[in-house]
């Protein structure tokens, strides 16, 4: 007897009317593993960074104890190369390796994605190297929630919403921040607001998020003791202040490209060799500077209870720029919120001393100053200002900046249009496939697969009707969602902006299918 299709077109269409119900139930399940995953991460980094910490506060004084320190990260830096070379999912954040997976042009073994990413992020992170921790964290994620849907085999379009369920959760349990988890999912990983994606990714990632502040606290990650509320009559140097941050946020992400090319065109330095570079300069920190070594979250709070001069602050943000590079440049696991958070503060900090010489504005709002240029980098950097806006709201645990938050990540995002930058994951997911010489995933013909679009306002199908439109090979308009209504797809259906139109494809053609699609309903006429 053949066994049956799961995934042919009866049942995936099927499915498709049945599993909504399933989502939060599935969210849940998925967000709860995810921040039991996430919370080992956190903790096991923490441990360890503290442990190193002490031992090297206690033997500091002794010559061979730079010996010993360097050796061990020579070590810890092959091994993490070594790890690399036999797992190049596990390169970077992680996090346009799940772009790719959701547009079907990568594949990914989910249980050896976790565990090297685990122990490679833990190495990376306790070391001292300028990396986050929720790239990894997103990344494990989502391989949660891949794994989830492969071990309980269900069908592709669930394991979509499963993969991006985990990935919203990853985020929310590394920085206690479940809003911005959701946003995430909708603004930077699909780019629409699609209420499924809504309804999975909220269930894991106010899940993820309960269970991080079970272990960590409701205190939020930057704990800034209620920051005074910036004066309207400030607001004209947020302007300024957006277009310095765009300026810079541009340098990054083309100086972050250009950083890896270097490595990679050193022929001469195996790829198990070179995580053993940043290791190494992490070295050099622990003796001379050890307030820049990892992702940055004790120097911000430094910064804020701290008074350093601009001179010295400009030296802080020149080392943790280029380390950043360096650390992410070489391909080792590990994100890069975290420190263009601190590289973003660090400007934020020196703009706002110079006010208080030159404009004679009360220091006390030097803070505020801080806050929102974290908020304007990551915008200008990742290209998400909603996202951006969020996270510094939730990891600040305060609204009271949101409208000038929302100025400095605007007038950012603008700036980097101007200069034409894209946003550095898209980026960084072209390079890696590219790297690869062509798309890693190989469907099945005899598999189906649903896709969902939005379409958007200008775009090049928006009004026309349906027979009028040229779609791709192999592909089925099969639905139209309009509002809370679902139609028929007929000939002389029309299309309108804001409806979500729903495919059937074959598998091996979905990634094709896909780009021509998302073409079709974001392209704007001009």
């Amino acid at each position: 007897m053949n066994k049956k299709n799961k995934n042919g077109i009866h049942n995936t269409l099927f499915h498709w009317q049945n599993f909504r119900m399933h989502l939060i139930a599935e969210g849940i399940i998925v967000g709860l593993m995810s921040g039991l995953l996430v919370v080992l991460y956190r903790f096991s980094v923490e441990k360890i960074s503290d442990a190193m910490k002490y031992g090297y506060s206690v033997i500091h004084n002794k010559v061979w104890s730079i010996y010993v320190l360097f050796t061990l990260l020579i070590v810890a830096g092959y091994i993490v190369g070594k790890m690399i070379k036999k797992e190049s999912m596990i390169k970077g954040s992680g996090i346009p390796q799940v772009e790719g997976m959701l547009l079907r042009k990568l594949d990914m073994n989910w249980f050896k994605v976790i565990v090297n990413k685990f122990i490679g992020g833990v190495l990376c992170l306790t070391a001292g190297l300028s990396l986050g921790r929720e790239g990894p964290s997103i990344q494990m994620g989502a391989a949660i929630g891949q794994g989830f849907s492969r071990i309980f085999k269900r069908v592709k379009i669930e394991e979509k919403f499963l993969i991006t369920s985990g990935a919203s959760a990853g985020l929310a349990a590394a920085f206690n921040a479940p809003l911005a988890g959701v946003i995430f999912a909708l603004e930077e990983i699909h780019k629409n607001f699609s209420p499924l994606i809504l309804l999975s990714a909220m269930s894991a990632s106010l899940t993820a998020d309960f269970v991080s502040k079970q272990f960590f606290g409701l205190k939020p990650v930057f704990d800034f003791y209620n920051p005074p509320v910036l004066p309207l009559k400030y607001y004209i140097y947020l302007i300024l202040l957006g277009i310095i941050i765009g300026i810079f946020g541009v340098a990054f992400n083309r100086t972050l490209i250009k950083t890896q090319d270097i490595f990679q065109c050193q022929a001469w330095l195996p790829v198990e060799f070179r995580p053993v570079i940043p290791f190494i300069i992490a070295g050099v920190l622990w003796v001379t500077a050890p307030m820049l070594l990892g992702g940055g979250h004790e120097l911000i709070m430094e910064l804020v209870h701290a008074k350093f001069s601009i001179k010295v602050l400009l030296i802080f943000l020149i080392i943790k720029f280029f380390f950043t590079m360096i650390s992410y440049g070489s391909g080792v696991p590990g994100g890069i919120f975290l420190p263009l958070l601190v590289i973003g503060a660090l400007t934020g900090d020196i703009y706002g001393m110079a006010l208080v010489k030159v404009f004679n504005i009360d220091s006390q709002y030097i803070m505020n100053f801080m806050i929102l240029a974290m908020a304007g980098y990551l915008t200008a950097i990742v290209k998400a200002p909603i996202t951006g806006s969020i996270l510094i709201t939730e990891m600040t645990g305060s609204f009271h900046h949101l409208l000038p938050l929302t100025i400095v990540s605007i007038t950012a995002y603008v700036i980097t249009d101007i200069l034409k930058s894209e946003p550095i994951y898209e980026s960084l997911l072209e390079r890696f496939i590219k790297n690869k010489g062509k798309d890693e995933f190989i469907g099945d013909s005899k598999q189906k697969i649903i896709m969902e679009y939005v379409v958007t306002l200008g775009s090049i199908i928006e009004g026309k009707q349906i027979k009028d439109l040229r779609w791709p090979d192999r592909c089925l308009l099969v639905g139209i969602r309009r509002g809370q209504k679902e139609l028929i797809p007929k000939g002389n259906t029309r299309i309108y902006a804001g409806d979500y139109i729903i495919v059937l494809a074959d598998e091996d053609k979905a990634s094709y299918t896909g780009d021509i699609i998302n073409k079709m309903t974001t392209k704007c006429i001009i």
